[in-house]
């Protein structure tokens, strides 16, 4: 079965926001790395998608220089660089037709964040009837605050309150809600040998 790895957002942009500190997996790089090594020894397909909101005037604003992919991370010449502005990597995107004109069937999702974008965008991958591994440990996200919090308080205060998610626990939901239903949850080691 021909399969292609999804490398999601794993940008620059992520560097300069507060939260990147509190970040799951500061080595993501090197789990993608090894994820993209192994596909390319397979001579399977990698295609790069970055997020980007035009005119925003944040990070994820392209006309401020973030929306690159982060450094160490290098695709080679025919390895696709998609630019998304939806959640998952499908909707703004060429990616399906893509993916079906090299007749893949099987895809290994991973990225940033692991229940946005990366989550989004196995749960379509599904639905389009594609088979989905999540490599749930090249995924990185970070805490989320209670939506109920006060919303003036700064981002390192709310990371401590009662009622914000851990990116362990925010991880440990994604496994549960997209095991058996949408993908099947491997990791990298599991996928490279």
């Amino acid at each position: 079965m021909t399969t292609a790895l999804i490398v999601i957002d794993v940008q620059e942009s992520f560097r300069h926001l507060p939260d990147w500190k509190h970040v799951s997996e500061p080595d993501i790089v090197h789990q993608v790395n090894r994820l993209v090594d192994a596909a390319r020894e397979r001579e399977q397909h990698v295609v790069w998608v970055l997020g980007s909101r035009p005119g925003a005037g944040t990070v994820f604003d392209p006309a401020l220089g973030h929306v690159r992919l982060m450094e160490g991370l290098h695709p080679l010449q025919g390895e696709p660089v998609l630019t998304k502005t939806a959640h998952n990597a499908f909707t703004t995107t060429s990616l399906h037709q893509l993916l079906t004109a090299r007749g893949v069937r099987r895809l290994t999702v991973c990225g940033i964040r692991t229940e946005q974008c990366c989550e989004t965008t196995a749960r379509l991958a599904s639905d389009l009837g594609f088979e989905v591994d999540f490599a749930i440990d090249a995924t990185a996200t970070t805490p989320i605050p209670d939506p109920d919090a006060p919303a003036d308080l700064p981002y390192d205060e709310l990371v401590h309150r009662p009622g914000t998610l851990t990116p362990s626990e925010i991880i440990t939901r994604t496994r549960y809600a997209l095991s058996g239903r949408f993908a099947t949850i491997r990791t990298v080691d599991q996928l490279t040998r």
